[in-house]
């Protein structure tokens, strides 16, 4: 078996990466910058497990097999974008995506699955990607509009279920579980898929299509057959990625797609990037087609809790069901009222009061804070512990130096921990 090594990517403001390299450091870790995304950092020493570290805890990193970094890249949407996330969890993708779309842009991540739904949802709210919002519906029934209706989309991401023979130097048991006929229902979803998303994309659009598989049924069949479809579909020929080792295709007329070798490198994989025919049109965002229910918080709210509202997304915080959701402005917008869909959680409301999560990161710098300079005090606070501050009222924003993390809570000058 070849040497493995893990990858992760910085998930914050570019401004505040050397800070998170530094936190990371200062808890014993190494890694070296990876050649193919700015963000991306591949790991050399693990004093201890990385899930474990300040950085992962506080959703300021996020572990990702390089290769599954690849497919956001191809799709490669730009600033402000609108994108859809066909099959999302468990966020990977989603959450890469979001951070190339910025805060103005937005991501639709769609994951048909209730029970990995609930996984997407809490990785994307722990990364405070609140330009993301999800919905839950078999990927090929999407209640949206299409392209001749124009109401399609221009990006669009189609990850679909699939074998997962490309991780099978971690999951040996994939080659048996999936073989034969088993794999005949995936290669007719993975089908049924690329049709729909084909009808949802704009003229001038880009569509990704990519599995973690090294199948060729799965793989460059599946190109063969997108461009058969009378969508107006073209292979897009990607450049190969710096850093890794491309396999050869194994049907002709795929040139310019993505075979990542599972050798080491990363899991394997397969990207391929269609245009559609036709003359790339980027309107103007339409007037909000009516938002969500919901009572809306006051802005002042947030700022009343040490919260900068400036360092979320355009949009606004609304009460449902006794949870605190972001309502991108983006998504109120875009996303036709038919669809039901869900903003991500700031917090819970109790008595009419908002209780905004421990772990959001948009916190007032200019406010008295609790800043601390040695990791270890931060974990003891995580263990359970108190530290006795000056500091008044009932919250704080607890940053490590000058990076900010989250907010502790007070009682008599006594910060603590707590997730409540």
């Amino acid at each position: 078996m070849s040497e493995y090594f893990r990858s992760f990517r910085l998930v914050c403001p570019n401004d505040e990466q050397a800070m998170v390299e530094a936190l990371l450091e200062a808890q014993g870790f190494a890694f070296e910058p990876e050649p193919f995304l700015p963000c991306a950092r591949r790991l050399l020493a693990e004093p201890f497990p990385l899930g474990r570290s300040l950085a992962a805890f506080f959703g300021l990193i996020y572990i990702q097999d390089r290769s599954s970094m690849l497919p956001p890249l191809a799709l490669s949407p730009q600033k402000g974008a609108c994108v859809l996330d066909c099959c999302a969890s468990p966020g990977s993708k989603t959450g890469l995506l979001a951070q190339l779309v910025g805060q103005n842009g937005l991501v639709l991540g769609n994951e048909p699955s209730h029970a990995r739904l609930a996984t997407l949802r809490k990785n994307l709210q722990a990364l405070n990607l609140f330009q993301a919002v999800t919905c839950s519906w078999p990927g090929e029934k999407l209640p949206l509009g299409t392209a001749d209706e124009g109401c399609g989309w221009d990006f669009i991401q189609l990850d679909p279920p699939c074998s997962g023979w490309g991780t099978a130097e971690k999951n040996p048991n994939v080659l048996t579980l999936w073989t034969g006929d088993k794999i005949r229902p995936l290669i007719s979803l993975q089908q049924q898929l690329l049709r729909k998303a084909a009808g949802l994309l704009n003229p001038g659009g880009r569509l990704v299509y990519s599995t973690c598989t090294t199948n060729v049924e799965e793989n460059e069949e599946q190109v063969r057959f997108a461009l058969a479809l009378d969508a107006g579909l073209e292979l897009a020929p990607l450049a190969p990625p710096p850093g890794f080792r491309l396999a050869p295709l194994q049907r002709p007329g795929c040139e310019g797609v993505w075979r990542i070798r599972d050798e080491g490198d990363g899991q394997g994989f397969f990207v391929a990037a269609f245009t559609k025919k036709g003359k790339a049109v980027f309107p103007a965002m339409p007037e909000s087609q009516g938002m969500p229910r919901g009572e809306r918080i006051p802005e002042h709210m947030l700022r009343d809790a040490g919260l900068d509202p400036s360092r979320l997304p355009p949009g606004h915080a609304a009460v449902f069901g006794g949870n605190v959701h972001f309502l991108p402005e983006a998504a109120l917008r875009r996303l036709p009222p038919s669809l039901r869909w869900q903003g991500g959680i700031l917090g819970k409301c109790s008595g009419g009061r908002p209780l905004f999560s421990p772990r959001l990161r948009c916190l007032n710098k200019g406010l008295p804070r609790l800043a601390l300079d040695e990791p270890s005090r931060i974990e003891a606070l995580l263990q359970g512990q108190s530290l006795q501050t000056n500091l008044e009222g009932r919250e704080a924003p607890l940053f490590w130096r000058d990076l900010p993390l989250g907010r502790v809570r007070l009682k008599n000058g006594r910060a603590f921990w707590t997730e409540k």
